[in-house]
């Protein structure tokens, strides 16, 4: 049923596939290791996971501050995952704070999640509309 056949091309020469991605996608993430620390703006057209220490604004389709991760700043993004620790404001359609979260922001969301733990200090708003 599975065969290989002279015809067919070998994949050991074939060489690395690339996906194409599209600009705004989730496909594209960036992960900032636990060992990178940057003052300034940070912008993705994908998605951005820190692990490490932000100071500064950050706008991307989706932002995941890891367990370790801490950002300080402000943030928009359609969909926004804190583990970590965050002091700010935050613009998103969509927010979630897991159970280790630690949070003193102004949120701006359509939609928020809440798991038993995460600690917030802070306004929710909803946008009108």
């Amino acid at each position: 049923m599975f065969s290989k056949t002279a015809d067919a091309p070998s994949s050991a020469s074939a060489g690395p596939v690339s996906r194409p991605v599209t600009p705004g996608s989730n496909s594209a993430r960036s992960v900032l290791g636990a060992d990178v620390r940057i003052t300034g703006e940070i912008s993705s057209t994908g998605s951005i996971e820190i692990l490490g220490e932000i100071d500064g604004n950050i706008t991307a389709n989706g932002l995941i501050i890891g367990n370790e991760g801490r950002v300080k700043g402000t943030v928009s993004a359609h969909t926004v995952e804190v583990k970590g620790k965050f002091d700010g404001k935050i613009g998103c359609e969509s927010f979630t704070l897991r159970s280790t979260a630690q949070v003193k922001a102004d949120v701006r969301t359509s939609s928020i999640v809440i798991e038993s733990g995460a600690e917030i200090e802070g306004r929710f708003l909803k946008p009108k509309g």
